[in-house]
């Protein structure tokens, strides 16, 4: 089992700035792919940014150039640093992290998900 814990949502003028960040913890013995991902009110959840173990990035175009996905894996937790809010930014952000446990000599693969933190933009 790895739990996900985010962190450093709230609220935020449009223009401001929010970092995320996302800790996992339990028998982790690799992480593969780790992102965020957001669902706004009446929608389904999308995909925001991901980052792989070796650092490459994707992100939704909707996203492209304001928000940066980064990772330290010694701490196995991953930040989403968002610039230039937008209103339209309002979601809860959702973490996701998918690799291998390691238990008693025991290998598993793993896809966890975070709780959810809220994130609002508005004046």
């Amino acid at each position: 089992q790895v739990q996900l814990v985010e962190s450093g949502g709230g609220l935020v003028q449009p223009g401001g700035s929010l970092r995320l960040s996302c800790a996992a913890s339990g028998h982790i013995f690799s992480i593969n792919t780790m992102g965020w991902y957001r669902r706004a009110p009446g929608k389904q959840r999308e995909l925001v940014a991901t980052i792989t173990g070796i650092g490459s990035t994707d992100y939704a175009d909707s996203v492209k150039d304001r928000f940066t996905i980064s990772r330290d894996n010694a701490k196995n937790t991953v930040y989403l640093q968002m610039n230039s809010l937008k209103p339209e930014d309002t979601a809860v952000y959702y973490c996701n992290a998918d690799g291998s446990t390691k238990n008693n000599y025991i290998y598993r693969p793993f896809n966890s998900w975070g709780q959810g933190t809220q994130v609002t933009v508005s004046s």
